[in-house]
């Protein structure tokens, strides 16, 4: 069990509201525990999800929204009725299929995947107008999440990564998701260096109540970072430090390195002393290094 979003809340007042610990079973109702924990003083907004795997469980994630905390506000979902050809839908959907089935093996990345992204690529060649329309104008969120994915395997111009830096600030969690993973692996392409992924929205979703919106946040601000950018860092820093903080200390580690990592940056460490600290499991004293302030202060 993890919490993130916590400043004055106790911990222990927000367990007693869930009803559960660790080791239990996960709780039958999402809704009816987000309830609870928005009853507690201080707690403006809930969120929880179970998150595969740990060991042979669930890692239960507990976000809250205090007063007077950062929030962040989506888009008014649209209510067009553009609808992408059948042909994409069948053909994510039998890629979603693989995907849950390899995520459960331990494996979503083998040559299955690239496949599915050579066959997305070429089905988007020559429908990228339907695509951004219904990524902009549907109503419909699963139809968006899809027009996202298969952008996100299209040749990558400028204009597909304006799509995608749209689509971050979706209504809809999983269109938010995969525009974030797209845009992800477009900054990690030395080949286009012209191409220019803004970091500000990332910025902000690492405040976001979602943490399937911190945790891919995070991730592409990793890739983003590697120069080092001082802008960069200082907006991190300035913005979101106290949520990576957050990140950087859950236990479960493939959920918590990308926020260490940004951590090790913000506080002026090289990429070696972030690596060995990360190794060591001596996370704190880089965390405490950060919130000291700027390198040389």
């Amino acid at each position: 069990m993890e919490f993130y979003g916590l400043h004055k809340v106790s911990a222990e007042r927000l367990l007693n509201a869930l009803g559960v610990r660790e080791g239990d079973e996960l709780p039958v109702s999402k809704a009816d525990v987000e309830e609870r924990l928005e009853k507690v003083p201080g707690v403006v907004l809930a969120r929880v999800e179970a998150v595969c795997c740990a060991g042979d469980g669930a890692v239960l994630y507990v976000g809250i929204e205090e007063r007077d905390a950062p929030h962040v506000e989506f888009r008014t979902p649209p209510e067009g009725t553009a609808e992408l050809p059948k042909v994409l839908t069948d053909v994510y959907g039998d890629f979603a299929a693989y995907f849950g089935e390899a995520a459960r093996s331990g494996d979503p990345t083998g040559p299955a995947a690239e496949s599915y992204r050579e066959t997305f690529a070429h089905l988007a060649a020559s429908r990228l107008e339907i695509l951004r329309a219904v990524l902009r104008e549907s109503a419909d969120p699963e139809q968006r999440a899809i027009a996202a994915h298969i952008l996100g395997c299209a040749a990558v111009t400028q204009s597909v990564v304006a799509d995608l830096q749209y689509a971050m600030r979706d209504s809809g969690q999983t269109v938010r998701a995969n525009a974030m993973r797209a845009l992800e692996r477009i900054a990690a392409r030395d080949s286009e260096p012209a191409i220019r992924v803004q970091p500000t929205w990332f910025v902000e979703l690492l405040n976001s109540l979602v943490w399937d919106d911190r945790h891919g946040a995070a991730a592409a601000l990793a890739v983003l970072s590697n120069a080092r950018d001082p802008d960069l860092l200082d907006q991190i820093r300035e913005r979101a430090l106290s949520s990576l903080v957050e990140m950087a200390r859950w236990k479960t580690a493939a959920h918590a390195r990308a926020a260490f990592v940004l951590v090790g940056r913000i506080a002026g460490l090289t990429e070696k002393d972030i690596e060995d600290a990360w190794n060591r499991g001596d996370r704190e004293p880089v965390i405490q290094k950060a919130l000291k302030g700027k390198p040389g202060r």
